[in-house]
């Protein structure tokens, strides 16, 4: 018997997920119902539907994720290979090992470990970490992924307002005796606005009241500090906080998630983090392809000074503000505010080949819809001015 054969007689019952389809139709009543696109991808550019269009959505900050140096030797170790089993069982290769600890160096830390996604990496070390006696606090904009690890967390957790330093202190006297630790988790950069976190004053507070400060650098890997690690070494905190999460998936142009920290530390995850334990190791290509993106950013620090600079040329022809740094981070919200008017936006750049997402509710609050902008050190002078004109004609 066949596969479709098999299936068609043995259908469950429709009446079964009924609620499903009644939440779908909901969500298509109101323009939220999200679908997925084929779309043939050649760096910064793609093409559907036979045409081309500029991409201004993806997180390929450097450039990388088409532009891998790898040597046919590299290419020929990883290419078509799984890697088979958990990292605990069999799936740590001499590959996955050089790789952590070429970011344990990377990150100025004793150790690391890979995990086969950023979620896996966050939602597990925000789970993991914080015990039954501990205390969250979380940033109100913090990622899905590190929301979820801290949901997981068997500590107590409390949401804190975006950045607002002046609260995570009144909750730190209000609470601090009552705990054994407390967890201070953030965002480096605000995947949605482009924000960077007030690391040194969250330092400053951890440092008083004897806490912790857990950072995601998903979005400032490779693109911010001096050597490129990130907001932590941007704002020169960077020996202040001793775990850090990162993506290999964003500029480094691969796929997977580390952690990297003190070598006990890094020992517990392996021993105690489910989204690591019971996950299939990172596949042998990601990982031949994430060393040589390290090496790069290192051999090439003019993608990242490429990146910055046009980001920096955006935000000012388009009059976004920002502050330090911040007017450097690749990703440059355009809010708009009413969802429709976003959506209507987004269309006319896409008629002039211009393609920028559309971030709305549940994603971002109410009222607070956008364009989100991303920008890669592969895009050229013309596609930068040919966006700036676009997002001017967008509005008129």
């Amino acid at each position: 018997m066949s596969v479709e054969n098999a299936w068609e007689n043995d259908q469950p019952r429709v009446q079964d997920f009924e609620h499903f389809g009644e939440e779908l139709h909901q969500l298509d009543e109101i323009g939220r119902r999200r679908r997925v696109l084929p779309r043939q991808s050649a760096g910064v550019t793609f093409e559907q539907q036979g045409q081309t269009f500029i991409n201004f959505g993806s997180n390929d900050y450097l450039g990388l994720a088409s532009n891998l140096g790898l040597t046919s030797e590299q290419a020929s170790k990883g290419i078509a290979r799984g890697s088979g089993s958990s990292a605990l069982v069999c799936g740590w290769t001499t590959e996955h090992d050089e790789l952590a600890k070429a970011i344990a160096t990377f990150e100025s830390t004793e150790s690391a470990i890979l995990f086969p996604s950023g979620y896996a990496a966050c939602s597990g070390v925000a789970a993991t970490l914080p015990g039954a006696q501990d205390l969250i606090l979380s940033d109100a904009l913090n990622h899905a992924s590190l929301i979820d690890g801290c949901r997981l967390s068997r500590a107590d957790c409390l949401v804190y307002p975006h950045r607002d330093c002046e609260q995570v202190k009144r909750l730190l006297i209000q609470h601090r005796d009552q705990y054994r630790k407390v967890w201070l988790i953030t965002d480096s950069v605000f995947s949605m606005d482009g924000h960077l976190a007030p690391l040194p004053a969250l330092c400053d507070l951890a440092d008083r009241y004897d806490a912790y400060v857990l950072v995601d650098e998903a979005h400032g890997t490779g693109v911010l500090g001096t050597g490129g690690s990130g907001v932590c070494e941007e704002l020169g905190v960077k020996h202040r906080i001793p775990i850090r999460v990162g993506t290999l998936s964003k500029a480094l142009g691969s796929q997977g998630g580390f952690v990297a920290g003190p070598a006990i530390v890094i020992d517990y995850l392996i021993n105690r983090c489910r989204s690591l334990i019971y996950s299939t190791a990172l596949a042998p290509p990601a990982v031949t392809a994430a060393l040589d993106s390290l090496n790069r950013i290192a051999s090439e620090p003019w993608r990242r000074d490429r990146v910055r600079r046009s980001s920096r040329q955006i935000r000012q022809a388009l009059e976004i503000s920002g502050d330090g740094p911040e007017t450097e981070v690749p990703i440059i919200p355009w809010i708009v505010g009413d969802e429709q008017t976003a959506i209507q936006q987004s269309r006319r750049l896409w008629d002039r080949g211009v393609y920028v997402p559309v971030i709305r509710p549940p994603t971002v609050p109410q009222g607070s819809s956008r364009l989100r902008i991303s920008v890669s050190a592969d895009h050229t002078d013309d596609m930068l001015e040919q966006l700036i004109d676009a997002v001017r004609g967008s509005t008129e």
